[in-house]
């Protein structure tokens, strides 16, 4: 369980970097998400999902 909250502390760490650092071009990367199609977003989160489990095999 320890592991699973550190992953997700990391995560949110990562995710934060963008809009501390440069919240200009956080805003409009953001708004070119919201552009996209339904499919397109799914796509995206369907490459993350296979490459995130495909990290985790490699490294464990």
């Amino acid at each position: 369980m320890n592991e699973l909250l550190t992953a997700c502390a990391l995560v949110l760490v990562i995710e934060g970097l963008l809009p501390l650092v440069s919240p200009r071009q956080w805003r409009e990367l953001f708004s070119r998400v919201l552009a996209l199609s339904n499919g397109q977003i799914r796509f995206v989160g369907l490459a993350s999902v296979g490459v995130g489990l495909i990290g985790l095999l490699l490294l464990r």
